[in-house]
């Protein structure tokens, strides 16, 4: 069923926009008609490079009536501030991730949502990629019997080496928990649902960074967060899971995510994009398979498109009515694993979640490429 397209803005075009103004196009219900930032030049430049009809200062774009949805790519310490504008300038909201850098902040964007009757979406979206979604249904059929435990992992050296302007990484609010950890844990909510205790253990391993990329090369950051990260997590339906997110590591070899059945395990793609394979062990196997995909964005022409399936799912959300996949409560559940686990490692205790959420629908079988809905 054609959908009237839903008219949206993007307020941010820094270095993640180009994956937005590239995916959101690939689908139909979407329609990106105009964007903004407090550089009005980076704007226009976006806009040229994109095709985007209107540039806008933000006040512009929030006090234009034919924009129903804000694309929200400002930095974390300002998503919060700009959905709170745009919900009350009337629009739907999808952010960046995180959704809030704390619970306070996060709820009251839910809370000023609800009171408005308006639908609030949130970063990653990479949970609704062909890997993801290949994932989500091989433990709904059972390949791997009952799932007991389950382990993440993100490693790297950090950002300075390659971001232009690296430093918010390190402040209050930032650290690779923050960062890196929205795309592991929302993977993992998506194939074994929400999470009720944490605990946790962190540390800061190098006080300063220098950064070695342009055109800041060779300043200094102080280093204002934990860098090295290890959380447990309690699931709701009894499985046990452990996160690694750290900026500290030089090298690594271990795998994105596992989930680990009473039959087998599954190890999943990088939940940070939408390619990448499937691979499942059973207990009467001698080695790894590779499953095919069972849906579509992933290793096909999508993977070169970038962001924007989450976009377009609230879209068909505001045209149908039916609940968001990636949406606020999801996010803000993230947020609350997020902050407890520092919590629990600052505390040295056991923290029990204050949200919950629903796991996300999947999405249907036979989808054809630049729609989500049947």
């Amino acid at each position: 069923m054609r959908h009237k397209k839903v008219k949206a803005g993007i307020i941010g075009c820094g270095a993640i926009s180009p994956a937005y103004f590239k995916g959101c196009p690939a689908f139909e219900i979407l329609d990106i008609v105009a964007c903004a930032d407090l550089d009005l030049e980076k704007a226009k430049a976006r806009a040229s490079e994109f095709n985007v009809p209107k540039v806008y200062t933000v006040k512009e774009l929030l006090d234009d009536p034919e924009i129903e949805l804000v694309v929200n790519l400002t930095i974390p310490k300002a998503h919060v501030q700009v959905d709170i504008a745009a919900l009350e300038a009337g629009k739907h909201i999808f952010s960046e991730k995180p959704f809030s850098l704390n619970r306070v902040e996060g709820k009251k964007v839910l809370d000023l949502a609800a009171s408005k009757k308006l639908l609030v979406g949130c970063a990653p979206d990479t949970f609704l990629s062909g890997g993801a979604q290949t994932c989500r249904k091989l433990i709904a059929d059972g390949w791997i019997g009952t799932p007991i435990g389950a382990a993440a992992f993100m490693t790297c050296h950090g950002h300075e080496s390659w971001h232009p302007s690296p430093e918010f990484y390190y402040e209050a609010g930032g650290g690779p928990m923050f960062d890196m950890g929205p795309y592991y844990l929302t993977a993992l909510i998506n194939l074994l649902g929400p999470v009720k205790r944490v605990s946790g253990a962190t540390k800061v391993s190098f006080p300063e960074r220098k950064i070695t990329s342009q055109p800041k090369f060779g300043k200094m950051i102080k280093v204002e967060v934990p860098t090295h990260i290890n959380g447990i997590m309690e699931f709701a339906n009894g499985v046990v899971g452990t996160v690694l997110m750290s900026f500290d590591v030089w090298k690594a070899q271990l795998p994105y995510i596992e989930i680990y059945g009473t039959q087998g395990t599954l190890s999943t793609p990088d939940p940070n994009c939408t390619g990448g394979v499937v691979h499942v062990f059973r207990h009467d196997s001698k080695d790894w398979t590779q499953i095919p995909l069972t849906h579509p964005y992933g290793n096909d022409a999508y993977s070169g498109y970038g962001r924007g399936i989450g976009v377009a799912d609230l879209a068909y959300a505001i045209r149908t009515g039916r609940p968001v996949r990636p949406n606020g409560q999801l996010a803000f559940h993230v947020v609350d694993i997020m902050e407890s686990v520092h919590d629990a490692a600052r505390k040295d205790k056991y923290i029990d979640l204050t949200t919950t959420c629903l796991q996300p629908d999947p999405l249907p079988l036979g989808l054809t490429f630049g729609q989500l809905d049947e």
